[in-house]
């Protein structure tokens, strides 16, 4: 039995915005990573696994319970971490832990408290006090708190500083350890790099591809800015391989390195360079080097 899994999954809100035929599982034990650009489908889709919406067509499952019809015992099973956090008003953190734990039917204090002083989270404090970390604190709070099997985290460490990126990582890699299935959407590649196994990768709606998180080496890549002080090798450039999308606006070069930069750097060696940047490309960017 998958963790997750799904058949000609479709929500359709017209005007190609959506999800569409997407056929997908999720081995239990494993941490999936679900990539893609802004508004290419990804909330949406977690949406339906949580029974939120309605599909217009195909399937979803967790650990064999329909996602729709099976929504109440399904939500007893996952951890969850929406996209757009709920508000809470006037409500205290510990009031609103509480609440949710009282939904699902149980309630791990000691866990709680835990999680909330990795976290340094005070739970005394309103939320409508809380920064924006502070509120996706309480969400990681909620979803870790009662030993889920499944940790469904839509963009988890949005607002979260470093140090507290690092707790999170902790706290996922404790989770597995403790035989439970992470499903992870992000639009930052390194955040998934980091967590998850394999990676299905979703564009304009629809499943572009499912690969092991090594195979993503092949999407690494930099953006470089050159400015030269004379005339750029132009034709050296575009032999050199590794280097591509290369355009030029004078002596200003841009272009996607993928692989070492000593080759680029052997050509830049007889040129006067003013300015060189190199900077990870956005994901954004990587679709549209690859699948333009």
């Amino acid at each position: 039995m998958e963790a997750i899994e799904t058949r000609g999954l479709t929500k359709d809100y017209g005007s190609g915005r959506g999800i569409f035929d997407l056929d997908l599982a999720v081995h239990p034990g494993e941490a999936f990573g679900f990539l893609g650009p802004n508004g290419a489908g990804k909330t949406t889709t977690i949406k339906l696994l949580m029974g939120l919406i309605r599909a217009t067509a195909g399937s979803a499952s967790i650990f064999g319970l329909d996602c729709g019809r099976d929504a109440v015992a399904v939500k007893q099973r996952v951890g969850y971490v929406p996209g757009e956090l709920p508000q809470w008003g006037g409500w205290r953190g510990g009031q609103v832990v509480a609440y949710v734990g009282g939904l699902r039917g149980r309630l791990d204090r000691d866990t709680v408290d835990a999680v909330a002083s990795r976290l340094q989270l005070d739970l005394g404090r309103r939320y409508r006090e809380y920064s924006s970390g502070n509120k996706h604190k309480l969400a990681l709070v909620l979803a870790f708190m009662h030993g889920p099997q499944l940790l469904v985290l839509d963009e988890p460490t949005s607002g979260l500083d470093p140090l507290h990126q690092q707790v999170f990582d902790q706290l996922v890699g404790e989770a597995r350890a403790g035989g439970a299935t992470v499903f992870l959407s992000s639009h930052v590649l390194s955040e998934v790099e980091h967590v998850c196994d394999r990676v299905g990768i979703v564009r304009e709606g629809r499943l572009v591809t499912v690969s092991s998180i090594t195979d993503l080496a092949r999407l690494r890549a930099h953006r470089i800015n050159i400015q030269f002080g004379d005339e750029p090798p132009l034709e050296r450039l575009r032999a050199l391989d590794g280097l591509e999308a290369l355009t030029a606006d004078g002596r200003r070069v841009t272009a996607m390195m993928r692989g070492g930069f000593e080759p680029l750097m052997a050509i830049l060696a007889g040129h006067r360079i003013l300015a060189f940047e190199s900077r990870e490309p956005s994901l954004e960017e990587i679709f549209l080097s690859f699948y333009r």
